[in-house]
């Protein structure tokens, strides 16, 4: 969940965090908006939104821990659809680490994270290029239901 206060008043801007986040993820939503507040000055240099907002992301308590850096690509796009106020579709799926220059790097479970991305709906997903080779793994019914971007 992300929340935004003040995105209009004037103030420093912050990012907090809450809920069920490992170490490895609080590295990883701290490196998501450094490289999110660096993009939106490059497509939208008048944007001032990272540097009023108040962000509050909460990720909560479910049945598997959730401390990988593999939401990396998804916490990127979540702050930058808030900050420019565009809806991401909801029938998207990613998944990647994000280095602070934003190159997307690999992750692990690509079979189990398409497979359930698969069950969930989902009709398009966006991976690492550095995981093609996982996709072969993936049972051929499951590809042929998903658009992979990669």
């Amino acid at each position: 969940t992300v929340c935004c206060n003040n995105p209009l008043e004037e103030d420093k801007g912050s990012l907090r965090t809450t809920g069920q986040l490992g170490s490895v993820m609080e590295e990883s939503t701290k490196i998501a908006h450094t490289f999110a507040k660096a993009f939106l000055q490059e497509i939208d240099p008048e944007s001032l939104f990272f540097q009023r907002a108040d962000i509050h992301l909460h990720v909560p308590e479910g049945a598997t821990p959730k401390d990988g850096p593999s939401a990396g690509i998804t916490i990127i796009t979540a702050l930058l659809s808030l900050a420019t106020d565009s809806a991401v579709r909801p029938n998207v799926a990613m998944t990647g680490e994000v280095s602070l220059n934003g190159k997307v790097l690999a992750v692990g479970g690509i079979k189990e994270k398409i497979i359930a991305a698969q069950r969930s709906g989902m009709k398009s997903v966006i991976l690492p290029a550095a995981t093609k080779r996982d996709f072969d793994d993936v049972p051929e019914f499951i590809r042929e239901e998903l658009t992979i971007h990669f």
